[in-house]
């Protein structure tokens, strides 16, 4: 399943996806996951939860954030929830050209029965119908 968090640039959206996680953990039997690009939120999620910091591994592109959330993902396969914070700005493309991604990671739930929780900075108006579906 595919859960997505969007809005405006300052309107909430990395607030709100680090409650969702912190809240996931009272219920969750697997691990939880959190991807960003920046340390700047790593102290606000509680210590059961996976921080990765991409920055730390050079992932540059859509080709290598797929691969980065797969390696991820494999690394254990009691992983129950994935949260993304800042998608597109991580691949570095705009959501509107990301249909490859979310193709992927759509396919990646079903198998491995996983929750993934994105933030997607643009108004829900904005998001592609690929996106909206998700919603």
């Amino acid at each position: 399943m595919i859960k997505i968090i969007c809005g405006p640039k300052g309107s909430g959206k990395t607030k709100k996806i680090i409650d969702a996680a912190n809240d996931a953990i009272s219920t969750a039997k697997g691990h939880l996951i959190f991807i960003t690009d920046t340390k700047r939120y790593m102290y606000d999620l509680k210590r059961e939860i996976r921080f990765i910091d991409v920055s730390d591994y050079s992932v540059a592109g859509e080709d290598a954030l797929c691969g980065f959330i797969k390696g991820a993902i494999a690394g254990g396969y009691d992983n129950e929830y994935i949260y993304i914070d800042g998608v597109a700005r991580i691949a570095g493309k705009n959501l509107k050209d990301m249909a490859q991604l979310f193709y992927m990671l759509d396919k990646v739930a079903a198998l491995r029965s996983l929750v993934i929780t994105l933030t997607c900075s643009c108004t829900e108006e904005e998001l592609p119908d690929f996106v909206k579906k998700y919603l």
